[in-house]
């Protein structure tokens, strides 16, 4: 294992997916081809409405985008599928399409909007449309048997409004939940972390998507199919606004790993370090259950914790701070941090970096991540072939005084479970 050139897929694991995560998709995949068959023997019960939520569905997945941090990248094809799942009437009259019937057109529609990312090669993954089977199915059965029995139908107004809203909010909380525990499955990060930011980006877009599912549901009640289009327009609205904002954030992540490359430019530091430094301090980080907010501060302090090197007369032999002694670590901190403000970036990147020289027991946990996976960067870099191992012991060594032990066995079990693809650099 070498540490350098670090890059980190979108998950973390390399390898065969989990048992679990496998026999999730299998659940997913045996009810989608059920429906499937069901449909195609017995035809669609209701054609129109299965077109209209079709095209819908299928423009959703159309106008999905890649890459951005938010955690439903299809908003209105999750918003047009929950409300053709709680969907009881069209125009005022009944509508008699079965829990099966909603699931074969959902997944009809997603592979038909998803044809185009797949030849771009941008296709979805086997958890975006498992997620979006089970979460469709999970909502149309606590909704249609219900409806189809007759038990909802002294249920209107406000009250029928509310049960909606309140299928919606606890189909978003089992999302939530299938969505942390198959992260989980495939990483072996902490469950509660994982699951405490699927919360808080279902609080985001996440809402948006169960309001304009309950609107389009109760709309297409009342005035008909035609309700669609036009509920639809607010949602792509908040879509496109959510996709820039997204690029305003990769366009400033860009901006602060340019600053750090000053340290490289100028011969300070071996070429990629920061990079390597702040792909272990987040995947660090994560074993240690931060949440999304901490791992992007991690990340940024990370990237730009040498930049205080640039005001040295005499560069460190190969940047190597963590050889140098503690005072001389503290006051390139300091000149770091100070750097760090003049830039504009957010305060606490800066505290991060300034206190990366502290005693780690004086330390919050980024700058003890930060100090640890340097300092494991800069041995392992300088021990040749066995320099993981030997990086480790020492760091192990140092626990008394300069790192945290539980950062330290953190990184551990981060290079031991393969979870960073580290190739030569070169």
């Amino acid at each position: 294992m070498s540490v350098v050139g670090v890059e980190i897929p979108a998950y973390g694991i390399v390898g065969r997916a989990p048992l679990t995560l496998t026999l999730v998709h299998a659940v997913a995949l045996l009810l989608a081809v059920v429906s499937l068959a069901v449909v195609f023997w017995h035809g669609l019960e209701e054609r129109g409405v299965a077109l209209a939520f079709g095209i819908l569905i299928a423009v959703g997945e159309l106008t999905r985008w890649s890459g951005a941090e938010e955690r439903e990248s299809a908003p209105l094809a999750a918003a047009g599928a929950l409300a053709y799942a709680l969907l009881g009437e069209n125009a005022g009259h009944r509508t008699d399409h079965g829990v099966l019937e909603i699931v074969a057109v959902v997944v009809a529609a997603a592979l038909i909007g998803c044809v185009p990312h797949v030849a771009r090669g941008r296709g979805p993954t086997a958890d975006h449309l498992t997620r979006r089977v089970l979460t469709v199915a999970f909502a149309a059965v606590c909704f249609q048997p219900l409806y189809i029995q007759g038990r909802l139908t002294g249920w209107s107004g406000p009250s029928y409004a509310l049960l909606l809203v309140s299928l919606l909010v606890l189909t978003a909380l089992c999302d939530a939940v299938l969505a942390a525990a198959m992260a989980h499955a495939r990483t072996r990060w902490p469950f509660g972390p994982l699951l405490r930011d699927e919360l808080r980006a279902t609080l985001g877009i996440g809402s948006a998507v169960c309001a304009t599912g309950a609107v389009m549901s109760l709309a297409v009640a009342v005035v008909g199919l035609w309700a669609l289009p036009v509920f639809s327009l607010p949602l792509l609205l908040t879509q496109l606004s959510v996709r820039r904002f997204a690029a305003v954030r990769v366009t400033y992540r860009q901006t602060i790993a340019s600053l750090a490359r000053a340290t490289e430019i100028a011969g300070y530091t071996p070429a990629g370090h920061a990079r390597r430094v702040a792909a272990l301090s987040r995947a660090v980080g994560r074993e240690l259950g931060l949440s999304e907010p901490d791992l992007t501060i991690l990340e940024y302090a990370a990237l730009m914790h040498d930049i205080g090197q640039l005001s040295l007369v005499d560069p460190v032999p190969a940047g190597a701070t963590s050889a140098l002694s503690a005072d001389e670590q503290r006051r390139i901190a300091l000149l770091g941090g100070a750097v760090v403000r003049q830039t504009g970036v957010d305060a606490e990147v800066a505290v991060v970096v300034e206190r990366q020289a502290d005693p780690y027991r004086e330390q919050p946990v980024t700058a003890r991540i930060v100090r640890a996976v340097n300092a494991y960067e800069e041995m392992a870099r300088e021990a040749g072939p066995g320099g993981p191992l030997t990086a480790l012991e020492k760091l192990r060594l140092a626990t008394a005084r300069d790192y945290q032990p539980e950062v330290v066995e953190s990184l551990a079990r981060v290079l031991l479970r393969g979870s960073l693809t580290l190739p030569q650099a070169g």
